[in-house]
């Protein structure tokens, strides 16, 4: 697909979400989001970061507004790569996602502040073990 040089637009959706950033203008004269922008969804859901296709690609942080978070990698609108989720409860995982799902090599730190290392299945994570300093 032949594209033009990078615009820079605020565009509001019909359904309330608001785009804020750089776009072009495809071959058919569609306007996709690509480059770097921030998309503002109706119910404060945030995106800030990188964009191709018309979709968030790249590296981004995502906010909801319970105060969840995801900072990382994205590929077609997903959790995809290496990235770090904060839960509401203030816990944390930090290592691979595979399509939202946390999959890999990962850390989880809770609540207490206590880190558990291991190999994550999307909700599942056998044989998690404490990492303790000494």
């Amino acid at each position: 697909m032949a594209e033009s040089e990078a615009l820079k637009i605020s565009f509001m959706f019909a359904n309330g979400d608001r785009y804020d950033g750089e776009c072009v203008k495809s071959s058919d004269g569609t306007v996709i989001r690509c480059g770097h922008g921030t998309h503002t969804s109706y119910n404060g859901v945030i995106y800030t970061g990188q964009w191709e296709d018309d979709k968030m690609n790249g590296t981004g942080r995502l906010t909801h507004p319970s105060g969840a978070s995801y900072e990382g990698e994205f590929k077609d609108n997903t959790f995809h790569g290496r990235g770090i989720y904060m839960f509401q409860d203030g816990s944390k995982y930090i290592g691979d996602f595979h399509t939202n799902k946390l999959q890999g090599e990962g850390l989880y730190v809770d609540t207490k502040g206590l880190e558990w290392t291991g190999k994550f299945y999307n909700k599942a994570a056998p044989g998690l073990k404490l990492k303790l300093e000494m």
